[in-house]
């Protein structure tokens, strides 16, 4: 059973957000599942908007107490192993909702917030850097989401010097929210110029870039999205040439012979992908020969 270290921690599990929309106790069980799987190390964080903590951690003890009356063991990281889930809380209000949403946290025993991802426009970022820096120096991963169009070097660096994250919005429910090649092809080499270690979020369930046929819309692929990367800090390609190639066995080669400290430096760059299906991306990752349960 191998899950290379390229991939491992890449899906933050957003099973809860569109256009997966799984009802709370259905995500509970299956991130539960997931992390007793053999794929497990591809799996990150569990993902949960700051309006529905309580209703996580009442699911997390549920299912806590289901597995314990029927004689089995909780998953690793659940309350009956007396440790909290950690989870990224997404804070959909920006910061004029963060004192409440950490405070929500707290009072969620099952829970740990080990990230936040909260937008945060770019006009309004510099009177936001100096509260959400002390967050991140308390320990907490913050990762402020700025449209991709509005993320320049000057923007990337910002955060950088903060010691904050960026977020990137790939994929959406309207064609807006997919940006196109050159936009998203800017914003990576402006993280990876300025340093900023990075996460993107929806439209990436796909190895590969394509053109979903129910709706027309043109999506990015993960593994695209990751060699980007990978060409932006070593300036072997341009970015946009990355995202924008659909063939499957080369990017899997590519993959294949980044050196273990190509990886580190990628991954150090680039740190998850959050998803509402992790099912997808571990199908695509399985028949490119990329994992294996072998």
């Amino acid at each position: 059973m191998s899950v290379p270290p390229l991939f491992r921690g890449l899906f933050d599990d957003a099973a809860l957000f569109p256009p997966g929309n799984a009802p709370m106790a259905e995500a509970v069980v299956g991130h539960a599942r997931y992390r007793q799987d053999w794929y497990a190390d591809l799996v990150a964080r569990f993902v949960c908007p700051v309006g529905r903590l309580s209703e996580l951690d009442s699911a997390l003890a549920e299912l806590a107490g289901a597995q314990v009356t029927a004689g089995g063991q909780a998953a690793t990281g659940s309350p009956a192993q007396g440790s909290a889930l950690e989870i990224s809380m997404t804070v959909p209000g920006g910061p004029a909702d963060l004192a409440p949403a950490l405070t929500a946290a707290e009072a969620c025993p099952r829970l740990r917030a080990g990230a936040i991802e909260l937008p945060v426009p770019a006009a309004e970022l510099p009177a936001a850097l100096d509260e959400l820096g002390r967050i991140a120096q308390a320990g907490m991963t913050v990762f402020v989401e700025v449209a991709v169009s509005e993320v320049t070097r000057e923007l990337a660096a910002a955060l950088r010097a903060a010691g904050l994250g960026l977020k990137l919005r790939t994929g959406g429910g309207t064609a807006a929210d997919f940006p196109d090649t050159g936009s998203l092809a800017q914003a990576i080499e402006a993280a990876v110029a300025a340093g900023v270690r990075f996460k993107c979020t929806a439209g990436l369930h796909n190895a590969l870039g394509h053109v979903e046929e129910a709706t027309g819309w043109a999506h990015h692929g993960f593994l695209n999205v990751l060699l980007a990367v990978h060409a932006a800090q070593s300036g072997a390609a341009p970015a946009a040439q990355v995202l924008a190639s659909r063939d499957g066995a080369a990017l899997a080669e590519q993959a294949r012979d980044l050196s273990p400290s190509e990886v580190s430096a990628l991954r150090a760059g680039f740190a998850s992908i959050g998803s509402c299906s992790v099912v997808d991306p571990l199908t695509d990752l399985t028949e490119l020969g990329l994992v294996s349960a072998a």
